[in-house]
């Protein structure tokens, strides 16, 4: 059975969403990062805000736990994909502050 969404359904999705990313973040705060470090990084582009804003504003609090989950949902290491998808200056700063 295929939903059929109005405006008014999309406009309450939309509203929903925001909702949706507190659940996330309450229920696995880790997993939630990590989820969001991957698609910063994920794919043409690095979207440098967000990878910079969770590495810097975590690494003091539960960065840690970010990685041992980020490593067991991406089969990857945090590092690894850091240094795959940044450069120069901006790269040794960011592996730096992740431990690598």
């Amino acid at each position: 059975m295929k939903l059929v969404c109005g405006p008014l359904c999309q406009v309450m999705i939309s509203r929903l969403k925001p909702l949706s990313f507190s659940v996330q973040c309450a229920l696995n705060r880790p997993a939630f990062f990590a989820e969001r470090l991957y698609y910063s990084m994920k794919g043409a582009g690095t979207d440098d805000s967000t990878l910079v804003r969770i590495v810097v504003t975590r690494s003091e609090i539960d960065l840690v736990q970010i990685k041992q989950m980020f490593s067991q949902m991406y089969q990857k290491t945090l590092g690894t994909v850091i240094a795959s998808d940044t450069s120069g200056d901006y790269r040794k700063l960011l592996l730096a502050i992740v431990g690598q």
